[in-house]
């Protein structure tokens, strides 16, 4: 499966999970070991988890099995690893906190040495 079309399927399930703030973070030109980036609130830490568990079982449906689950009760971020595509399921507070997008939207100068002189 494309990676295009695991985003796709997460996507709509968190939002038909009601997962809040959907946002997608494409870091196909920053880093190797995943596609897309996938931040989502939620309103509890059972939310989080649920939103999660639903999209794993989502993506067990159409052929592409989980790499693993960190997180659980309690915890204000529950990170789904897919491979091609990272699920990172916060509370309002920790995504403020955390403030991923602004860390992965952060282009890195082509040329330091340009820079420096």
């Amino acid at each position: 499966m494309q990676s295009e079309e695991l985003l796709k399927i997460v996507q709509n399930e968190l939002d038909e999970r009601k997962g809040l703030q959907i946002t997608t973070l494409d870091v196909r030109n920053k880093t190797s070991f995943t596609d897309f980036m996938v931040l989502v609130t939620g309103t509890s830490d059972r939310h989080l988890q649920s939103l999660c568990d639903y999209t794993a079982v989502k993506a067990k449906e159409n052929g592409v099995e989980p790499l693993g689950i960190e997180g659980g009760p309690g915890s204000d971020w529950v990170l789904l690893d897919l491979g091609d595509v990272i699920v990172h399921a916060m509370t309002a507070q920790a995504r403020e906190f955390y403030q991923l997008e602004k860390l992965w939207s952060v282009d890195q100068p082509k040329d330091i040495q340009k820079q420096a002189g």
